[in-house]
């Protein structure tokens, strides 16, 4: 039987899976039979969200992890190695905003925050994600999937939001990059570019009904996007299905990017 997004067996972490778009995400997978890691810097929502994936079946499991903090995530890396007996899938989804300021007065240390966070937390992520892919590959159990989730603020202009339009840009050439250097391990990467999409991030243009009406005016399909319009993106790119697709970015975006 040819059941390709079927992710019985497979386990995957995710990074800020336990809001937003990461939690969708998460839903997705545990609804297709993927066993999932959680990692958040908030226990309460960790918790909140593993109640509602264990109705799916599958395991469960939380870490609180900064991924602002390198050495926090070089330690949960190295817990998944004595706790799992594979990993099959990362998606680095935590991330945080930035408050609107005109560029001209962007404080160095903001934009800092936002990177290390953002474009930081990621690379570390990945970083300490390959080495364990290596190792499996090593022991002739190759194949996995990176990934890495941008956003089209990197693509047009964001104004006042220059620090986190930058990190976002930078997720997608990563992802390039560690595309061509963890083939040959059998390892896949790509990055997922979400436009619009209604989460606790963006609710201060909802509610601002000027910017509400132009940015639905400008989606095609009239309307903001839903967390859970990511979750189908998530599984393929963790499932054989995309066995042959790497190095890519994938816009998930309602058509406001070709319009």
């Amino acid at each position: 039987m040819f059941a390709p997004f079927d992710l019985t067996g497979k386990t995957c972490l995710i990074t800020g899976g336990s809001r937003g778009i990461g939690f969708a995400m998460a839903k997705a997978l545990a609804a297709s039979g993927a066993d999932l890691l959680l990692w958040a810097n908030q226990r309460d929502s960790l918790t909140h969200a593993a109640e509602a994936l264990q109705t799916y079946g599958t395991r469960v499991e939380t870490r609180l992890v900064d991924v602002g903090e390198e050495d926090q995530i070089v330690q949960g890396m190295h817990d998944i190695r004595s706790e799992f007996a594979r990993l099959d899938a990362v998606i680095a989804c935590a991330g945080i905003g930035q408050k609107e300021v005109p560029f001209s007065e962007l404080e160095t240390a903001i934009f800092d925050k936002v990177l290390a966070v953002n474009l930081h937390g990621t690379m570390w992520t990945m970083r300490e994600a390959c080495k364990l892919f290596i190792q499996q590959a090593n022991e002739g159990r190759g194949g996995a999937s990176l990934i890495g989730v941008a956003s089209l603020a990197g693509r047009f202009g964001a104004p006042l939001i220059e620090g986190y339009a930058s990190s976002k840009l930078a997720i997608e050439g990563l992802i390039r990059s560690v595309a061509v250097s963890m083939a040959r391990y059998g390892v896949r990467a790509n990055a997922v570019v979400p436009g619009w999409i209604a989460t606790d991030m963006t609710r201060h243009y909802r509610d601002r009904s000027t910017a509400n009406e132009h940015i639905i005016r400008r989606i095609p399909l009239r309307r903001w996007g839903h967390a859970d319009d990511l979750g189908a993106i998530a599984v393929y790119l963790v499932s054989d299905a995309s066995a042959y697709h790497t190095g890519d970015s994938l816009v998930i975006d309602g058509g406001y990017s070709v319009f």
